[in-house]
């Protein structure tokens, strides 16, 4: 298995585990030829599963435990535990058998074991949650959304270093426009914080092609690819958009419903109405990346079907391809945000 590029899987996390997990290894196994997993959890739930894809057998190695992590346990529980599936698949990347580890699980519980057992890349202070959501002219990056409730300048601008990697890896952008999310697009709305955050950024030194302030409503819009927050007002954000979004397809199919005229001309509508579908299904942008940290750890979504973890395989896959990790210590290195969060202060932006 060491010639070909090893996912370390949660096999236990999720909802509808090992299922799920199984099938989604179906569907990215066959775009990926070059992938091989290790599977960590029950054997006797595992294996019936999958002698149903004598594929995935063969590229697959299951490591038994009984133990997982629940939805409802809390990470100070379980993060010691070193015999949850979770642990052990976390493990294996810290131990170099894999390159990337995925599960469904527990978020509180995978962020925290992650980052105990892979620890944070020299000069970050703070890992981040980080997705990729859509808008009206394709995809943006967006974190922290829930790692970090509260955050300063220098965590924010780390995102923000981080969250440039990513888009320009998983976006194929030259120079993404950053953005820190917030209640106004004047230069001094917000918090000192986030206000300092964007002094940081403005620095020439950091190459990042800073755009600013970005608002709420603005997001949908396309107005930036790297939107910044802490990871209470992320997560609040996406949320909302989540909540928008399901919104929208809802009154659209009662719309349907109610009129004759538009069941009438819906067979004329229905190539367009399937495109937007598909634009809008969460499944395409599963798969939430935990940056910042000496190994790759990526959450897929408790709730998701087999398309969706394919998804979340893909986007490991591609990343430890591109060297992300790397690729962020190395940027991270060219830098000092402390000494810079200084200079912005003594030049008197809060003077």
């Amino acid at each position: 298995m060491s010639d070909n590029l090893v996912i370390s899987i949660d096999a236990m996390g999720g909802d509808n585990s090992p299922r799920v997990v199984i099938e989604g290894i179906n569907i990215a196994a066959k775009r990926n030829s070059d992938l091989r997993f290790l599977l960590f959890g029950d054997e006797s739930k595992i294996m019936p599963l999958l002698k149903q894809y004598p594929k995935v057998a063969k590229v697959s190695k299951v490591i038994h435990t009984e133990e997982y992590v629940k939805n409802e346990d809390k990470p100070s529980q379980v993060i010691r535990n070193r015999n949850t599936s979770m642990y052990m698949a976390i493990d294996a990347v810290r131990s170099g058998r894999a390159r990337a580890v995925v599960s469904a699980g527990n978020t509180g519980a995978l962020m925290a074991i992650s980052k105990m057992v892979l620890k944070t890349i020299k000069g970050i202070h703070r890992p981040a949650i980080c997705t990729i959501m859509p808008h009206i002219d394709g995809k943006y990056v967006m974190l922290d959304l829930g790692a970090n409730t509260e955050c300063d300048a220098i965590n924010l601008a780390e995102f923000a270093i981080m969250g440039n990697i990513f888009a320009k890896h998983a976006l194929g952008l030259k120079a993404p426009r950053v953005s820190l999310l917030n209640i106004g697009a004047e230069e001094m709305k917000g918090k000192e914080e986030i206000r300092q955050a964007l002094k940081i950024l403005k620095n020439p030194q950091l190459d990042i092609n800073c755009t600013g302030y970005i608002e709420p409503h603005d997001i949908a819009n396309g107005a930036a690819d790297v939107i910044v927050a802490d990871g209470f007002t992320g997560n609040v954000a996406l949320k909302a958009t989540e909540g928008t979004a399901r919104l929208v397809v809802r009154l659209i199919k009662r719309a349907v419903k109610r009129s004759i005229f538009a069941k009438i001309g819906l067979p004329f509508m229905m190539g367009v109405v399937l495109k937007i579908k598909k634009s809008m299904d969460p499944r395409s942008y599963n798969g939430a990346m935990l940056v910042g940290l000496n190994g790759l750890s990526v959450k897929s979504h408790g709730g998701t079907d087999g398309k969706g973890y394919a998804v979340a395989i893909d986007n490991a896959a591609k990343l430890v391809r591109q060297n992300f990790v790397d690729t962020i210590r190395q940027e991270v290195e060219k830098v000092d945000l402390d000494e810079l969060n200084q200079e912005s202060i003594y030049e008197g932006y809060y003077l």
